[in-house]
């Protein structure tokens, strides 16, 4: 009894391998990128931080403002390279406590920026404040926030690198 062929005689071995190759290399790039982690999974952000600046390894220049955008309802500390940074209360700006009328001329002390109405914490570097400019480097904040109505002692925290050139 004669032997049969598997494949026929028409049969084109190469096509068929490059079209294996390809269809492992399309499958390899689908799961690359349903694992792929970015934004703000990338970052390993606490839930109640919604955005920084400058993110964790960013470069930035020396004259960059620092920001952390809260969740609602937390109140916060920073501290740059070891120094805690003073904080002011935008609603405590005027002399009555009152929040500015729009065009209202407030004179903003050299020091962290707490907005409860957006719930964001600044700070931007200048004469007479702690920190006058972020000198070339890696430098470390850290974050202390916490609920209010609690107090700095329930306070958690978060801390993160960026470079300056």
């Amino acid at each position: 009894m004669p032997r049969k062929k598997f494949l026929p005689a028409s049969f084109n071995v190469p096509a068929l391998l490059a079209s294996a190759g390809i269809a492992v290399g399309i499958v390899l790039v689908i799961a690359g990128l349903g694992s792929a982690v970015t934004g703000r999974d990338a970052l390993r952000l606490p839930e109640q931080i919604e955005r920084l600046s400058p993110a964790d390894n960013e470069k930035v220049l020396r004259q960059s403002e620092i920001m952390i955008d809260f969740v609602a309802g937390f109140e916060a500390v920073l501290i740059i390279d070891g120094v805690e940074i003073p904080t002011t209360r935008i609603d405590e700006l005027t002399a009555n406590g009152k929040q500015p009328q729009p065009g209202e001329q407030v004179e903003i002390p050299p020091t962290a920026i707490y907005d409860p109405g957006n719930y964001t914490l600044s700070y931007l570097p200048q004469v007479g404040g702690p920190i006058t400019e972020l000198k070339q480097g890696v430098h470390q904040a850290t974050v202390l926030f916490w609920k209010a109505p609690n107090t700095r002692e329930k306070a958690t925290s978060y801390s993160w690198k960026f470079s300056v050139d």
